[in-house]
């Protein structure tokens, strides 16, 4: 398998399609004739292309710049379509029964003979799926009649978009349409948990926090697999050490301020020399880390923006949703691949 795939042709106008009946229909009808389609999910917004379709898989890849041995999330509508594609144990069952639809991802054995891309799956013999639980995506789902590969709808090891116009800052003229949507009310990944082994496993924290996840369980989650680098196959999406990367350098638990940095706050933030730094802006005021998370990528794009060099982060408390801010604001900090 090669690490990537050749760049496609630029394609001259994104269609921007709202989410009427119509709009719905046509984006349905894009999806099934091998097109790429940008769509809302309640985490962030999706690039998405027919799964059954290796073609079209390789164009999301293009499209991102994303290297092919990273595989990606399938969408479904139902968990029975999931039953179809996949096996569950016991653990997975529970989860999803759970958890679906929402913010969460598991990675099971792929079923004999799914008509899944085996370029979706990077090769392996696992699948990545969940069930959206934002309309529009779950409309658009059933209007394709097709199982949909999505990954964020940005290029690739940028920061996630979870707006309309973030996809286009990035992809305009590289995808076929976007459908016009709200901000992603999650505005963190899904999580994903892998029910391969024994013990499910927390590949990467994200929408649904560890501690709701081992209450349905009833026990604790195997550790989170450490960062992969570039000579070490991931097993889902998203574990790649440099990932969700601004233009600028990212400086974590920050306590000061240089006058030419932008300042990331949460809380009541004691920042030495704030009042001098380029820009900050906060995450929570209150510090709410749910409204941390969903402000997260939005408020990094607009330090990123501001063009200052480096950008300091003030600490965030590593539990509840804040385990899966610090793990995406520890992929942005790290040494570019």
């Amino acid at each position: 398998m090669t690490n990537s795939i050749p760049n496609m042709s630029v394609i001259k106008s994104t269609q921007r399609i709202m989410p009427t009946a119509l709009g719905i229909s046509n984006a349905g009808a894009l999806l099934r004739s091998g097109g790429l389609v940008a769509f809302p999910t309640e985490t962030v917004y999706g690039l998405g292309a027919d799964a059954t379709n290796g073609t079209a898989v390789a164009g999301i890849f293009a499209a991102k710049g994303r290297p092919s041995f990273n595989p990606l999330i399938i969408h479904v509508n139902s968990l029975e379509k999931a039953l179809s594609l996949a096996e569950f144990n016991v653990d997975a069952l529970k989860l999803a029964e759970a958890f679906w639809p929402g913010p969460l991802t598991l990675v099971v054995p792929k079923k004999a003979g799914s008509r899944i891309s085996d370029l979706a799956l990077a090769g392996l013999d696992s699948i990545a799926i969940r069930v959206p639980s934002e309309p529009v995506a779950r409309r658009i789902i059933e209007a394709s009649e097709r199982p949909i590969a999505a990954p964020s709808a940005n290029r690739s090891g940028k920061v996630s978009p979870t707006t309309t116009g973030h996809v286009l800052d990035d992809l305009d003229g590289l995808i076929d349409a976007i459908i016009i949507g709200e901000t992603a009310k999650v505005g963190l990944e899904s999580t994903i948990i892998a029910c391969l082994d024994v013990r499910p496993t927390m590949l990467r924290p994200g929408g649904l926090s560890r501690e709701r996840i081992e209450k349905v369980l009833g026990h604790s989650l195997s550790e989170p697999l450490k960062f992969q680098g570039a000579k070490s196959l991931p097993i889902a999406p998203g574990m790649l050490l440099s990932h969700y990367a601004p233009r600028a350098s990212v400086r974590l638990e920050a306590h000061d301020a240089a006058p030419s940095e932008a300042v990331l706050l949460f809380g009541p933030s004691k920042i030495f020399g704030l009042s001098e730094a380029l820009i900050s802006t906060n995450l929570s005021e209150k510090s709410d880390l749910a409204e941390a998370a969903a402000n997260l990528f939005m408020a990094l794009r607009k330090l990123d923006a501001s063009g200052a060099g480096s950008i300091a982060v003030a600490p965030v408390p590593n539990w509840g949703l804040g385990e899966a801010i610090n793990d995406r604001l520890r992929r942005a900090a790290a040494p570019r691949l």
